[in-house]
């Protein structure tokens, strides 16, 4: 009696849930596939989709688009600091133009822009611009770890809190989940401010644990800033002895742009902490030693558009003559793909560039299905051998460079908060182009025997291993 009741209020919830999925859903491949499950297995379905389904974060937008009347007056003044630097419209790319539009955060000139190649460059250059900090630090990771780079990052950051530098800290409580309570400590003692961005906050998302703060943003004093994949960690210097070294890329951005970075900063600590005075410089300072003009893409789960989706569309459809992608997680959806086969059709060089040394073993998978796909028009895909890569870069052209924290998966594109530098400049380019022809020589390219020679039960893997790709 009572297993005949509980069986039928799980089938009641499987439907009113299934309806809720297809009313959320983004995609219509995500709809079906949740409704057909919830239905069926709803026993399984029911909880994997209240913890794992949605892929739209709820009351962050809210917060972001605040009807207090103090935030809304705040931002006006910082866009009036900004409209000197600002780029005209009439002056800015198709990609540059549409980007703007897609974060309402304007494409800011008078930078200068630094290529960080490796974990050791990185930090030193961030730890370089921790000890000059005068007035404050921001500091945001995914993964933050109380290892050797760790604790060097907190010394620092201490030293700087000691002077009366203002130190505010936030971090992802799934990414950073071995993060110690002591380390936390110790930054509080000091003065700083640390916190998890609390990706279950709001009765609307409780029960999820599918949301990433995937960002990486360092800046400092609002003049200089730091953007790329690297996270807090012995690994990202190349001291895991699983993965030996360890490839990424980050960048070092100088000018007004830093005070762009701020507003996606500032986004997330208000939902943070639901206080957004942090009394920081919008005055922008120009670099002295460059003029280059950067679009900043956040993007996440909160957007009303897919911003991470239409962005990156956008710039492999603007592809004329070369589009080299590198990107640790290639688990692209549909759209993608397409776009991608269009661009090998035009005759772009096309090349993906992915890990030969497997992190995940469903995107080591799942990738295999792509190059069958796209390596039919011309996409090449090449598998870095020296270590685990783990950088995410594009480059478009001779003109065209993105460097940040978006993988090409559904994950980046759809379920994590993200942020994108795009650089429009011939001179920064060719320093991509250099850095990403020495690893493609460490690398080696796919042929046809690296899928047909597959087994049977191995290319069922393969198969099995995309399907699920909304949640990898």
């Amino acid at each position: 009696m009572w297993i005949t009741i509980i069986i039928l209020l799980f089938h009641i919830i499987g439907l009113i849930t299934s309806i809720n999925a297809i009313m959320t859903a983004r995609t219509s491949q995500y709809a079906i596939a949740w409704a057909v499950s919830l239905n069926t297995f709803p026993y399984i379905a029911v909880p994997a989709y209240w913890v794992l389904g949605r892929n739209r974060f709820k009351g962050y937008t809210a917060a972001r688009h605040s009807t207090d009347v103090e935030v809304q007056e705040g931002l006006k003044d910082v866009f009036e600091e900004l409209k000197p630097h600002i780029v005209p419209k009439s002056e800015m790319s198709l990609l540059a133009n549409t980007v703007e539009k897609l974060t309402d955060i304007p494409r800011m000139n008078g930078n200068d822009v630094k290529l960080l190649v490796d974990g050791d460059a990185t930090f030193d250059s961030i730890v370089a611009g921790i000890d000059a900090a005068k007035e404050y630090i921001l500091f945001q990771f995914f993964i933050i770890n109380d290892d050797g780079l760790g604790r060097r990052i907190k010394d620092h950051l201490i030293a700087k809190a000691e002077e009366g530098v203002k130190i505010y800290v936030l971090y992802d409580e799934v990414g950073s989940h071995n993060l110690s309570q002591a380390y936390q400590d110790d930054l509080r003692a000091s003065g700083a401010e640390i916190h998890p961005f609390n990706t279950r906050k709001g009765s609307g998302n409780r029960f999820q644990l599918n949301f990433r703060n995937h960002r990486k943003i360092v800046i400092v004093d609002g003049k200089v800033a730091w953007v790329g994949g690297h996270n807090v960690g012995d690994e990202y210097l190349g001291l895991d002895p699983k993965f030996g070294h360890w490839r990424d890329t980050h960048v070092r951005l100088e000018g007004p742009v830093a005070a762009a970075l701020q507003i996606s900063f500032i986004e997330d600590w208000f939902w943070t902490t639901d206080n957004y005075k942090l009394n920081l410089n919008w005055k922008p300072t120009p670099s002295t030693t460059g003029n280059i003009p950067i679009n900043m893409l956040p993007s996440s789960p909160a957007d009303e558009l897919e911003t991470a989706t239409l962005m990156f569309l956008h710039a492999i459809n603007s592809a004329k003559d070369r589009l080299w992608i590198t990107s640790p997680y290639f688990v692209p959806d549909d759209s993608i793909i397409s776009a991608l086969q269009l661009a090998g059709l035009r005759g772009v060089d096309v090349r993906i560039l992915i890990p030969d040394k497997p992190d995940h073993l469903l995107v080591y998978l799942a990738a295999y299905t792509y190059f069958e796909e796209a390596g039919l028009t011309g996409v090449r895909f090449f598998r870095y051998l020296d270590g685990f890569l783990h950088q995410k870069v594009m480059l478009i052209d001779d003109t065209i460079a993105t460097v940040g924290t978006a993988n090409f998966d559904n994950r980046s594109f759809r379920l994590n908060f993200e942020i994108t530098s795009i650089i429009i400049d011939s001179d920064f380019n060719s320093e991509i182009e250099k850095m990403l022809l020495n690893d493609f020589e460490h690398s080696r390219e796919m042929t046809k025997n690296d899928w047909e020679d597959k087994s049977y039960f191995f290319k069922l893997g393969c198969r099995i291993a995309r399907l699920t790709s909304p949640i990898q």
